[in-house]
């Protein structure tokens, strides 16, 4: 059972799992499930197979006495894709959207013992219009298609609030003035004016502690970090700025009290990380940063996209960075936010995505744009995320190359990342036809076989120009109408070799270890002497499914020496 505090970047001292054994309905067929593991997974335990548009969800449960006279909150971290929940059959709470969190005051439909609770899915396989990622719609796993994961894919679970609460902390790091700003929404029911405390600790050390009295239920203040101290940001090492090389995190506790009376309190934290762009190249706080990232389509072979365990999380970060990688690029897939926490913790960027649709209608944009909302509202203060990735390869706006509505609606959610998401860069399209965008990122697979050497040779040479670049892509870089503006290029997949003869398949093949770190010195030297790229994403990190061209197997296990991989990687310069 996935008992780990779920909402670790916003924690309460007291709530209740719900995660474990529920009975659910497929069908004809009812049966056990452990939540919150999707039902198509081994670690679901329901043995069923056959693909079900609707599911419903059931089980009791009672909420503990020292919670009387709380408000009790239902929360799901993710459930795919329209969801209605009932307490003791009424109904609590709908939502729709497969990536995105939503919660509940179940209170008025409380008895005050053995409770009630139903949820109803619908999940229909062969929509095309909503947003999917890398789960395949047409039967069995093929291709780059991989095998559904539907309902409850995150945990759920209780929270005990009383009406006076803090709804939600936002931080936005300033590493130039050396300031936080900090962000905050009281509930409704909060009474006016309130006392707000603060205290802010880093590497052990308090380095603020204040309150003031709020007579707003939405307010922002500032505090001073860096005490105007040159060490402590990155003009001269790292400081305490957040780099993959030191992650430096500053953990805020907060209290809200009003009367005399402490209604809330919650525990926080931020990193002072900056990234932006200037004359083709890419800053991370200030210093031109490589990026070295690894496609990390996030799933595994019992229990597919939700980790088996919250340790598995921090095993993926520990070996990407242990082969030499300092970030991944998420690809169609938005991650539990337990990944993101371990992220922060160890130094590991990421590319925030979440999965696309396929077909393009207004309806399905609408959708898309609604989740993607509702995601950077999610994960709005991760240090980790530098990039949102909203779209990829053309997926859902198959006609953006020339269509001035499919041109438009990428346009707008590149906009949209922008206004609403914090420091961060933007890709509207990643891959190619992009319209407008912070990077150019373009996928190439032509690096050649190990014998030819024409393609070897062109693969290089198209690295080392925006002109080139047509030359080793199956589609344009550029849109219609839209063209190259002097961003920081970043080679976003590239690689995708397979140890042959272990199945499935890949880009290219190798036959050996040996040979397979000689495929992949040859495409990270091209990389190196392009003198353009100023960033790659290896595809992929481990193999899934019929797709075998991962550095890992599906058990994680290498299928080369770490060590020699990050040697390859370590070639090429990450503070240029």
């Amino acid at each position: 059972m996935r008992g780990e505090y779920p909402r670790p970047e916003f924690r309460r001292e007291r709530w209740c799992s719900l995660n474990g054994e529920w009975g659910i309905t497929l069908g004809d067929q009812t049966c056990t499930i452990q939540v919150p593991f999707a039902y198509q997974c081994a670690m679901s335990g329901t043995g069923v197979s056959g693909a079900y548009d609707a599911m419903r969800y059931f089980r009791t449960f009672r909420v503990p006495e020292e919670w009387n006279g709380s408000r009790i909150i239902l929360h799901f971290g993710a459930v795919d894709y329209r969801s209605q929940v009932f307490v003791n059959g009424s109904l609590a709470c709908s939502h729709e959207g497969g990536y995105t969190p939503f919660s509940a005051d179940i209170t008025p439909y409380l008895t005050g013992g053995e409770e009630v609770l139903e949820v109803r899915v619908w999940d229909p396989l062969k929509d095309e219009t909503i947003p999917r990622g890398k789960q395949f719609w047409a039967g069995d796993p093929a291709f780059i298609w991989y095998t559904p994961s539907s309902g409850i894919w995150q945990s759920v679970w209780l929270e005990p609030l009383d009406e006076a609460h803090i709804e939600g902390i936002r931080y936005d790091s300033d590493v130039d003035a050396g300031l936080v700003r900090i962000r905050f929404n009281l509930s409704e029911q909060c009474p006016l004016p309130c006392r707000l405390r603060w205290q802010i600790r880093v590497k052990d050390e308090e380095i603020y502690e204040g309150g003031f009295i709020s007579r707003e239920r939405n307010g922002e203040f500032a505090v001073d970090v860096f005490h105007n101290r040159i060490l402590n940001g990155s003009f001269h090492y790292s400081g305490l700025c957040w780099f993959p090389e030191s992650p430096t995190l500053f953990d805020v506790h907060t209290e809200l009290e009003s009367d005399g009376q402490i209604w809330d309190s919650v525990d926080t934290y931020f990193g002072m990380r900056k990234i932006h762009v200037s004359e083709g190249k890419i800053y991370l706080n200030n210093r031109p940063y490589f990026q070295k990232l690894v496609l990390d389509q996030g799933y595994w072979p019992d229990s597919l996209v939700t980790a088996p365990s919250d340790e598995a999380y921090r095993e993926d970060i520990r070996r990407a960075k242990e082969m030499g990688f300092n970030g991944c690029r998420k690809h169609e897939k938005a991650e539990d936010p337990r990944f993101l926490y371990w992220a922060d913790r160890m130094g590991f960027l990421v590319w925030e995505s979440m999965g696309s649709f396929i077909s393009y209608t207004h309806q399905a944009a609408s959708a898309f744009v609604r989740e993607w909302c509702g995601l950077i509202e999610r994960d709005y203060s991760h240090p980790c995320i530098v990039v949102w990735n909203v779209l990829n390869e053309s997926w859902g706006i198959p006609a953006v190359s020339h269509d001035p509505e499919q041109q438009a609606f990428a346009n707008a959610m590149y906009h949209l990342a922008r206004s609403l998401g914090g420091n961060r860069l933007v890709i509207s399209n990643d891959g190619w036809e992009m319209t407008e965008t912070d990077l150019v990122a373009v996928h190439s697979y032509r690096h050649g076989e190990r014998s030819d050497a024409g393609m070897q040779e062109r693969f290089s040479r198209g690295l080392c120009s925006v002109e080139g670049l047509a030359d080793i892509m199956i589609r344009k870089p550029f849109a219609k109408g839209y063209g190259y503006k002097g961003q920081p290029v970043i080679l976003s997949e590239c690689g995708g070799i397979a140890l042959a003869p272990e199945g499935g398949w890949g880009y290219t093949s190798a036959s050996g270890a040996e040979e397979f770190l000689a495929e992949y010195q040859r495409i990270i030297r091209a990389i190196s002497r392009s003198g353009m790229i100023q960033g790659f994403c290896y595809t992929q990190f481990t193999d899934v499914e019929q797709e075998i061209n991962g550095l890992l197997r599906p058990d994680r296990t290498p299928k080369v020496d770490p060590g020699a991989l990050r040697q390859i990687n370590d070639q090429i310069e990450t503070m240029l």
